[in-house]
């Protein structure tokens, strides 16, 4: 007879990116007395990485623990973009219920159906909250009705329809049954999600079964492993074993325990079953093995993840000015450091190359593969990235590329640009909806390819109005080519500091990406040039000095400020023979092959194969 642990409740907070799920925790753990009452605390304190602050978006997927009515509801906040979606489907190993956060604005978007979705397959039951109802364009009734017509094609079971509704002001920290009469604190949705999500259930006498669905470290104790104890308990000094992946036990003791309450971990003595802990001194285990009883193993179902769609050459800075910037520079310290990433991170995969200095780096999109660049850049590596391109896979003699589903809301002058756009990256208009509003919702199924360099030319299009969300949309006929780079690039044919009066001239040619006194050298890409062709050209030349006085007008050199592109704009910018040069203090595009004369027989015979 299953027991049950009445003084507990796990739980995911799920939405699309920016809905406010940090937000809503920020409010629980403020009304839970977790933080003393002169503490300074930023907003979206579970955000703590410098990149997620930043960026404004949740990477890695946190957990916290919050008091309420005698019940400790562990609270896992999740990343709401589909990029990492591999910390979704983890995050939903350990919990019992999901709460649904939807913005009362922008209703139910790509990543709330694909994390809902995840969570109706585990048949979790789920809470909805309709958040930032103080928005002036809410519109709190028709979101409701959006989010069941979502449950009705997701194919969700009868006992998940009857969903309980709230209606929330995370920002303020206020929740209700309805969207004109909050409460003053979250007290209704906390009672709401200790009502909903059932009390772990156990079998006394069971041996341990402690599921690992993510990594931390610390700096005493080394690797610990994040999950939830589904049965039997531990205690310290346990001898336990660890089931791995390929079918062997090996055997460990633990050497410590801890459980997250508020935004800090205390450490225990024994955890029981339902609980979700932290255990260290189990050696190197990786994410998806099980932690059991030596004596009587009994290992869990490994966590299954959605398969990669893009992927990318990671490879040793190879450029003139290797070495300037970083600590890292080897082909050794870049595979570690990728081995490392691949340990935490089951959605990165890394596969060898033809080369032993460059590695093919698998993940679910590029913002996945920049934040990993990012992390790596700013603890001091050195490396080169390639364009990012799309896995194909062959099915009966044909070949197939991944889709993704794109929702886009634009101003309504703006839809002619934005549908031409996509159609000439091989998209399809499947909906559009006109609020009425003077904004349009277009959703369109595209190739992940044409998605490729497509956000930057959307934002000039609409003058940085647009919004554009895409999810993975399964496989599909190869679309055949799509022409996306209708620039050539500016290249500097010779090493040399840019002078102002060579960038006065060559400004007229296109957009420039390097100012007056900067290094650059044979094969750097310093600009995209206006017309389809590359141009080599000498952004180093000075004025020649004469004894023959000139008017002051020509001495006159006025330089539009160059375009200074972030990780993600090269990324998207980077030409099919072109890479990205990443450094701690520098990002520059380049050529693969720096030589001209080399670089022009290469393309010869590249034309020549078509």
């Amino acid at each position: 007879m299953p027991a049950i642990r009445h003084d507990l409740r796990n739980i995911a907070i799920v939405a699309h990116v920016d809905h406010g799920k940090t937000t809503l925790v920020d409010a629980m753990l403020r009304q839970s007395g977790v933080f003393r009452a002169n503490q300074e605390v930023v907003d979206r304190v579970l955000d703590s990485m410098d990149l997620e602050r930043e960026k404004g978006i949740t990477i890695l997927a946190k957990q916290t623990a919050v008091e309420f009515g005698g019940v400790r509801i562990n609270v896992v906040d999740t990343p709401g973009h589909a990029d990492f979606g591999g910390e979704v489907e983890r995050t939903l190993r350990m919990v019992d219920a999901v709460l649904l956060l939807v913005d009362a604005s922008e209703g139910p978007l790509p990543q709330t159906r694909y994390v809902l979705g995840k969570a109706l397959a585990r048949r979790l039951p789920v809470v909805v909250c309709v958040n930032k109802v103080d928005r002036a364009d809410a519109r709190p009734a028709e979101v409701v009705h959006e989010i069941e017509e979502l449950f009705l094609d997701l194919d969700a079971d009868e006992h998940q329809i009857g969903f309980p509704i709230l209606y929330a002001n995370a920002r303020t920290g206020r929740a209700g049954h309805r969207p004109d009469d909050l409460a003053g604190d979250l007290g209704p949705l906390l009672e709401t999600i200790v009502a909903t999500t059932p009390p772990p259930s156990y079998e006394p006498g069971h041996p341990l079964q402690f599921l690992v669905t993510n990594l931390d470290a610390d700096p005493y104790v080394g690797r610990l492993a994040v999950g939830r104890l589904w049965q039997g308990e531990v205690r310290l000094g346990d001898r336990v074993g660890v089931a791995r992946r390929d079918g062997t036990l090996a055997v460990a003791k633990v050497t410590k325990i801890a459980g997250a309450i508020g935004l800090s971990r205390s450490d225990l003595d024994q955890a029981g079953p339902g609980e979700i802990v932290a255990i260290a001194g189990l050696g190197d285990v990786t994410v998806g093995e099980t932690v059991t009883d030596p004596d009587d193993p009994r290992p869990l179902p490994v966590v299954s993840i959605d398969e990669p769609s893009i992927s990318m050459r990671f490879g040793v800075n190879t450029s003139p000015f290797a070495g300037n910037d970083g600590t890292y520079l080897t082909s050794r310290h870049l595979k570690e450091r990728l081995d490392r990433e691949v340990l935490g991170n089951v959605a990165i995969r890394v596969l060898p190359t033809a080369s032993p200095d460059t590695f093919e780096v698998q993940g679910r999109g590029e913002l996945q593969l920049a934040v990993l660049i990012e992390q790596a850049r700013r603890e001091g590596y050195e490396l080169e990235v390639s364009r990012p391109e799309v896995i194909t896979r062959t099915v009966d003699g044909r070949v197939q590329e991944p889709y993704e589903a794109v929702t886009l809301d634009v101003p309504e002058e703006f839809v002619g640009v934005v549908t031409q756009g996509l159609a000439l990256r091989r998209g399809r208009m499947t909906d559009m909806v006109n609020h009425g509003t003077g904004w349009v919702r277009l959703e369109f199924r595209v190739p992940a390819r044409g998605l490729i360099g497509f956000r930057s030319t959307l934002l000039t299009a609409t003058r940085g109005t647009a919004i554009l969300h895409h999810l993975f949309d399964g496989y599909d006929e190869w679309a055949g080519p799509i022409n996306d780079r209708v620039n050539g690039a500016l290249v500097a044919d010779r090493v040399g500091t840019t002078t102002g009066y060579a960038l006065w001239q060559l400004q007229e040619r296109g957009e420039l990406f390097v100012g007056p006194g900067t290094q650059v050298y044979e094969g750097m890409v310093i600009g995209e040039n206006a017309r389809p062709e590359d141009m080599d050209v000498n952004p180093t030349r000075e004025k020649q000095k004469t004894n023959i006085r000139t008017h002051a007008s020509d001495e006159a050199i006025r330089l539009v400020p160059p375009t200074v592109l972030s990780l993600e704009q090269a990324i998207e910018r980077v030409g099919p023979d072109e890479l990205v040069e990443v450094t701690p203090a520098q990002l520059r595009l380049r050529k693969k092959v720096l030589d001209a004369p080399s670089r022009g027989r290469a393309a010869k015979r590249a034309r020549q194969q078509r």
